[in-house]
């Protein structure tokens, strides 16, 4: 939920936004976005998986003038600080190209890209359910072009020349060789037909332990959950390991080595996932079966509760900014809350807040898609009038907009994601539960949600639980000064020491 935005993409975890997730889905302030914040991006993730672009899929076959344009392609996309790496594959068929594209810092390939054009030397991709677009114009050499995503376009010229990964890890983030043991493992869905790869790190190699389970948010996210040059589930796991609690980490399902259609995937079809995962453990015999937990993120900290009540071999679960309210509350109040922090007006709050209510309840309520975009129009297009700068913007380019958001909304993701209340799963939790959020957490704001976590717990009689605000942490538990996404990226710390040791103090007493 890197956004709760929201799903939005998927890895290509171009942190440019799960779906945001939880990702930033305010039709307005994604507008706003695009006009402050430029080379900025769950769920959505969400989204959001964050916030956070999320890349996970991304297209190009083009031709030129005859010229074989087969082959390797590469260009840097600078995410606020972060520059990030791509590259694309081009490969020449009887009707045109076909490519995949790479994110070597992420560690993904082979994403397949979809449809293309190549006209009077101008290069075009759309991708419109992940709301993506690229335009290059050919200069002999190179095409140079702009990359959008939800309106937000950052310049990106891709090349022959070869391009160089960013290697400077964060200082938290761990150096091998590890003073553990680390296992590179692969298991199977059985249910979904896919294979989920990931790393599964004990304090030693030999003995029995316990074991948590890492479960990303929203946006296709792979085992580290990197997102704007940071990778907190590397962080979270080499510190857990180091004081005696084992941990699986997985890449989301079509994600980096993971199999399978993440693009099709709705939440429950996820917590499938780790339902595989937990049988995966079983098969082991250095785990302790009796000491298996979830630590679910963001959409993960939806995830893990609807594990727990299916599974009675989960002994704890921790949410991390994980939601206690509906997918639609949590859009409504993210939403709000970001747009507060940049400064919009109470009047200007209270339509957008009717307007993305009427936007959400369509894909809710409508299940035939061509009906839901015809309802959907024009609130969109009454949404987009509270848009800064909204004259600036052509005809052509408003309509894109429109189209861009509309098709964003239509997939089967959202549609369960603003309908779905984690209420009632989280009170048919009998096991031990640590809910923490930060206080500066702008993509699942902290009051309301612990709130209804703690009122959800209570009603279920749960009586092993603790629910905790953590000061002046964002949503990614950095320290820091707004909690809006565009900070994520310019801050050095990954993970708040002071949220690490709150996790595993509160595991180990769990684990005794």
């Amino acid at each position: 939920m890197h956004c709760i935005d929201s799903r939005q993409p998927q890895q290509i975890t171009l942190h440019i936004s799960r779906r945001k997730p939880i990702h930033f889905d305010v039709l307005a302030f994604f507008i706003k976005f695009r006009n402050q914040h430029q080379t900025f991006i769950q769920r959505t993730t969400s989204s959001m998986k964050a916030f956070c672009l999320l890349l996970s899929a991304l297209f190009f076959t083009f031709s030129a003038f005859g010229q074989d344009i087969s082959g390797q392609w590469n260009g840097i996309l600078k995410v606020g600080n972060t520059p990030l790496p791509l590259v694309f594959n081009i490969k020449q068929q009887s009707e045109g190209y076909t490519a995949t594209m790479d994110s070597p810092s992420q560690g993904a390939k082979g994403i397949p890209v979809i449809a293309t054009s190549y006209k009077d030397s101008i290069l075009t991709f759309k991708m419109t359910n992940l709301n993506i677009s690229y335009e290059g114009k050919w200069n002999g050499t190179r095409f140079t072009g702009t990359f959008i995503q939800n309106g937000m376009q950052i310049p990106l010229i891709l090349g022959r020349e070869g391009v160089t990964a960013q290697t400077n890890p964060k200082p938290q983030e761990p150096i091998k060789p590890y003073p553990y043991h680390s296992e590179d493992v692969k298991f199977r869905n059985e249910s979904a037909n896919l294979t989920l790869a990931g790393t599964l790190t004990l304090p030693k190699s030999d003995g029995i332990f316990p074991v948590v389970i890492l479960i990303s948010g929203s946006g296709s996210q792979n085992r580290d959950e990197e997102i704007m040059g940071h990778k907190p589930f590397l962080v979270l796991a080499d510190h857990l390991t180091k004081n005696g609690i084992g941990v699986l980490r997985f890449d989301d399902r079509g994600t980096a080595e993971s199999t399978g259609n993440f693009g099709n995937a709705t939440t429950a079809d996820f917590a499938t996932d780790v339902k595989a995962a937990v049988a995966y453990l079983h098969t082991r015999k250095d785990i302790n079966l009796n000491k298996i937990g979830l630590i679910g993120h963001s959409e993960g900290g939806m995830i893990a509760p609807m594990v727990a009540v299916d599974s009675k071999e989960i002994a704890f679960i921790v949410l991390l900014a994980g939601p206690g309210i509906s997918g639609k509350e949590i859009m409504i109040s993210q939403s709000r809350t970001m747009a507060a922090a940049s400064g919009w007006s109470e009047e200007k709050l209270a339509i957008s807040d009717k307007l993305l209510t009427q936007m959400l309840d369509v894909v809710i309520l409508e299940s035939d898609l061509q009906k839901m975009k015809t309802k959907l129009t024009p609130i969109v297009e009454e949404s987009l009038q509270l848009a800064p700068n909204i004259s600036q913007l052509t005809d052509v380019q408003k309509q894109q907009t429109i189209d861009q958001i509309i098709e964003l909304q239509v997939s089967p993701w959202r549609k369960f994601f603003y309908s779905y209340d984690p209420a009632p799963a989280l009170a048919q939790v009998k096991c031990p539960v640590l809910a923490l959020i930060g206080s500066k957490d702008v993509q699942v704001p902290p009051t309301e949600n612990l709130s209804a976590i703690r009122k959800a717990l209570e009603k279920g009689k749960n009586k092993h639980f603790e629910v905790k605000e953590l000061p002046r942490l964002n949503h990614l538990f950095q320290e820091a000064k707004t909690g809006l996404p565009d900070e994520y990226g310019t801050i050095e710390q990954t993970f708040s020491p002071i949220a690490l040791m709150e996790i595993t103090n509160w595991i180990s007493k769990q684990i005794q």
